[in-house]
């Protein structure tokens, strides 16, 4: 039975030399992380050399972010995590239609991870036609919570190729 734990971080915004404060905000939540999945507005390298030494083989994975100019990132991202497809783009576009058009994008997928708008999100969408469920997860901001109530991560467990649970995580003071 695999059973994997994803942590979902998007909109960091840190520069160089920054990394220490993610890290510091974020410190539990990296123990339990056997993977990190960043959808996006990381700004500087430094930051995803940081994440990667706090789990098992480095698994980092990261898309480009409107704000990520001079990073050599995939603009979309799809992957497998112990059978479950996974996708990854920063920006979802608008909330009205988003779950169309993620579904359009992504129809294989089994989680689609956003970033972009620094609000927590979660849906899930069961298609008509065959009953495939689709999660669309945005994590919100581990460091720049903008218009949501609180700087957020998120974790994804990966239970046997299957989505058992994705849960929100409100960060330290604000």
């Amino acid at each position: 039975m695999a059973r994997t734990n994803v942590l979902l971080i998007a909109d960091t915004h840190l520069g160089q030399g920054q990394a220490g404060r993610l890290l510091g905000r974020i410190a539990e939540q990296l123990t339990m992380a056997e993977m990190i999945l960043h959808a996006g507005d990381v700004t500087d390298a430094s930051i995803l050399d940081a994440l990667a030494m706090h789990v098992p083989d480095k698994r980092v994975y990261a898309v480009k972010g409107n704000n990520d100019h001079g990073l050599e990132l995939p603009e979309r991202l799809s992957f497998n995590v112990d059978g479950c497809a996974v996708a990854m783009i920063h920006d979802s576009g608008a909330a009205v239609g988003r779950t169309t058009r993620l579904r359009r994008w992504f129809p294989a997928a089994d989680v689609v991870v956003f970033g972009h708008s620094h609000l927590p999100w979660h849906e899930i969408d069961v298609r008509d036609s065959d009953g495939h469920v689709q999660h669309h997860v945005n994590p919100g901001s581990a460091t720049a919570r903008r218009r949501a109530p609180r700087c957020t991560v998120a974790h994804l467990v990966i239970d046997d190729g299957v989505v058992a649970a994705v849960h929100h995580v409100p960060l330290g003071i604000q």
